[in-house]
């Protein structure tokens, strides 16, 4: 994941399930309507929406909100640049994860090709 470099400066994410956009807004120093358009322009920003349209993140949305701000107002990326920023950085978890899925895989069956040698 992306690590930006004023995560020390913002407060620490309590340990809680569910946080309002007041206080994702406070815990990443962003104002609830700058939230509100990142959502739309961000893909992998989509907070629970309850009654009465009512946002509700989960600690990964806050974590990537701090990762959007890092981008845009530390590094200063575009909008369209963190998001090309956080696909590539997408694709290469992916990618990472599907090689380990993979060298299990084959582990497990070298021990399946053993077992039947037998």
């Amino acid at each position: 994941m992306l690590e930006t470099s004023n995560n020390s400066e913002l407060p620490t994410i309590p340990g809680k399930r569910y946080f309002t956009i007041g206080e994702v807004s406070d815990l990443c120093a962003v104002k609830p309507h700058v939230l509100r358009y990142w959502e739309q322009e961000f893909t992998q920003l989509k907070p629970l929406k309850r009654r009465g349209n009512r946002r509700y993140y989960q600690r990964q949305d806050v974590i990537l909100i701090r990762q959007i701000r890092g981008l845009l107002y530390e590094q200063g990326f575009t909008i369209g640049g963190a998001k090309q920023r956080l696909i590539s950085e997408d694709a290469k978890e992916d990618s990472n994860q599907s090689q380990q899925i993979i060298k299990q895989l084959r582990m497990e069956l070298d021990d399946i090709l053993d077992i039947l040698r037998r």
